[in-house]
């Protein structure tokens, strides 16, 4: 497994970049997350890479933050998303949306992704809820996870209590927590009723 490529970037396009290692062009896939963060050519670089091979290809897929690459391999594990269609849905939302999406059962949003129909949209919300919402992954940051499980459970059950939808009760929190994971349980309850 080749699990990245340190080199001179010698060509960029936002489908794909070649980095020259050692007199070696390796044409590497991209997401535009990863294109718009890429510097300018003849720079140096490092792509955290994943290999797919096929039957009739080995392709190398590229990313520049190591979060992407873990996102990208997570989409890739849900049944009728291969690396193609999961780069078409790094390119279209960022990590944190996608995260967000799914974690809050947003079938609208994913659906809206080229490419993704109502019944893959709902197979990546099945198989990928639980895991982001154990993870306490939103945005690529882990929200510390001892420190604010109780205080985060204890909003969640008020919130629901007052009415408020568990998805959007969630999602709130969890943008309050990543924003401030210091802050006050009332606090909490109050901005997230806003």
């Amino acid at each position: 497994m080749i699990a990245y490529i340190d080199g001179k970037l010698t060509y960029k396009e936002p489908a794909y970049v070649i980095v020259d290692v050692g007199g070696v062009g390796y044409e590497i896939r991209i997401s535009l997350q990863t294109y718009s963060a890429l510097a300018n050519t003849e720079e140096r670089v490092r792509l955290f890479t994943h290999l797919s091979i096929r039957e009739d290809a080995h392709i190398l897929f590229g990313f520049l933050d190591p979060d992407e690459k873990r996102l990208f391999m997570d989409l890739t594990s849900v049944s009728g998303i291969g690396p193609n269609t999961a780069l078409v849905m790094l390119s279209s939302l960022s990590s944190g949306e996608i995260r967000q999406a799914v974690t809050a059962e947003d079938l609208r949003t994913i659906q809206g992704i080229k490419g993704i129909g109502a019944k893959t949209a709902q197979r990546a919300i099945l198989e990928l809820k639980d895991k982001f919402r154990k993870e306490g992954m939103l945005g690529g940051t882990l929200l510390s996870p001892l420190a604010n499980a109780a205080k985060r459970a204890d909003a969640l059950a008020a919130l629901t209590v007052m009415g408020l939808p568990r998805p959007a009760a969630e999602k709130s929190i969890d943008l309050i927590l990543k924003r401030d994971p210091d802050i006050a349980l009332e606090q909490l309850i109050r901005l997230a009723l806003r």
